[in-house]
């Protein structure tokens, strides 16, 4: 499973603006906030960013410029993947190495959503021993005992990370995810989608 909440995007204005300063053509801006105080590409705005959209990553700079953040949680094996697009995103997460023992283990904590009955009631025996080690970690406080928790972790466990990241990396993320075997990219391609301007900037679906 992969959620997504908190979602922003920002500096539009200026990425547009930036995207004219080659040609001088800031007197054919035609972009305004609208009455929600979202700001809204103008028609010459928006045919620009997209046929600088289209010319090529050397060419669409600006994109780089336009800003998202979201929080995410997702299961530690969605992450791993994620970790492929470090260049450009920046992420804070929850800590494993600090807080995994701060709450009870339940299944609500894994992804556990693609499993058979079977391997739910397996998977049930592993948490319910989790809880076990976290119980005596907190009455010892021995770290051999907080290994065998973090050794032990499956990569089903839920992690959130408020993550930053920018148009050229959805970009990147999108095409290359879209048709993963992974449910998990295919909510988080779907949440791209949802974006301003993603048709045009990031999906491109007629290029």
């Amino acid at each position: 499973m992969l959620t997504v909440n908190n979602s922003e995007v920002m500096n539009l204005k200026n990425a547009i603006r930036g995207a004219r300063n080659p040609m001088n053509s800031w007197d054919r801006m035609d972009s305004s906030y609208d009455e929600h105080g979202k700001y809204q590409l103008g028609e010459n705005d928006l045919s620009l960013a997209m046929r600088l959209s289209r010319a090529g990553s050397d060419h669409r700079k600006f994109l780089r410029q336009i800003f998202v953040s979201v929080d995410i949680t997702a299961p530690l094996y969605w992450w791993k993947e994620f970790d492929t697009y470090k260049v450009g995103t920046v992420a804070n997460s929850t800590s494993t190495m600090h807080k995994i023992t701060s709450a009870p283990f339940d299944m609500s904590q894994f992804s556990c959503d693609k499993m058979t009955d079977e391997t739910k009631q397996r998977m049930q025996a592993v948490i319910d021993y989790l809880e076990i080690l976290r119980l005596k970690y907190l009455e010892t406080k021995d770290k051999q005992v907080w290994y065998d928790i973090i050794q032990f972790l499956p990569s089903s466990y839920n992690q959130m990370r408020t993550c930053t990241m920018n148009y050229e990396n959805l970009i990147n993320i999108y095409h290359a995810r879209k048709n993963h075997k992974l449910d998990e990219w295919h909510v988080f391609c779907d949440y791209i989608e949802t974006l301003p301007y993603a048709e045009e900037l990031i999906i491109m679906r007629n290029s």
